[in-house]
């Protein structure tokens, strides 16, 4: 199924439908601040196991998730004080974050180093359907490892079709992906990748 959505604006009824579908453990894909993502509830393991076999992913391979709010953060990760500033500072926005995971974080979703990779994307529908939902969403780009198609819904919903629930069509969005920045360390924080967004701040 694929909605249009027009603009901005947030549509009470196109939030309920994604909220469903994914509470019912089904797959949605969704625009973001950077490119298109997909996603499932962080609760529904089958659906996160769904996620790796419609990718084609290892299943060594973590995913990102995103959440509300800094406090929801709190929740399934670990926040220095030092890292708390930087995140009030930069997010929303275009970046990935890696902290120390909790207890509260899905196995699956924790990295080897017991670490989580963390977003809260600038954008208004997206953000209205995680607070709707009440639990993180997976975050990982529509990107597979043979094509790079994650900025437009013309060239990657052919790919999905009967693959995935959902798809939020907002019409193409920016083809960088989000800046990674690992924050596992207070002494300094490493940037594990540069996309979209200001990375300066990192490397002072």
């Amino acid at each position: 199924m694929r909605t249009e959505i027009h603009g901005n604006t947030i549509n009470a009824r196109t939030v309920e439908q994604a909220v469903e579908i994914l509470r019912n453990g089904g797959l949605i894909i969704y625009p973001t601040d950077t490119v298109y993502g997909i996603g499932c509830d962080i609760t529904q393991k089958a659906a996160i196991e769904r996620i790796y076999r419609v990718k084609g992913m290892a299943k060594q391979k973590p995913l990102s998730f995103v959440c509300s709010d800094i406090k929801d953060i709190s929740k399934y990760a670990k926040i220095s004080t030092s890292n708390y500033r930087d995140l009030r500072k930069y997010l929303p926005g275009p970046y990935t974050f890696i902290l120390p995971g909790t207890r509260e974080v899905p196995k699956v979703l924790l990295s080897k180093q017991k670490t989580v990779g963390i977003r809260i994307p600038d954008h208004a529908l997206t953000m209205a359907i995680v607070n709707a939902l009440g639990n993180p969403i997976i975050s990982t780009s529509v990107n597979i490892s043979e094509q790079s198609f994650a900025s437009d819904p013309q060239e990657f919903s052919q790919y999905y079709e009967g693959q995935v629930d959902l798809i939020l069509d907002s019409g193409p969005t920016w083809a960088e992906l989000s800046s990674v920045i690992d924050m596992t360390n207070d002494e300094y924080h490493e940037v594990l990748r540069v996309g979209q967004g200001d990375v300066d701040w990192c490397l002072t």
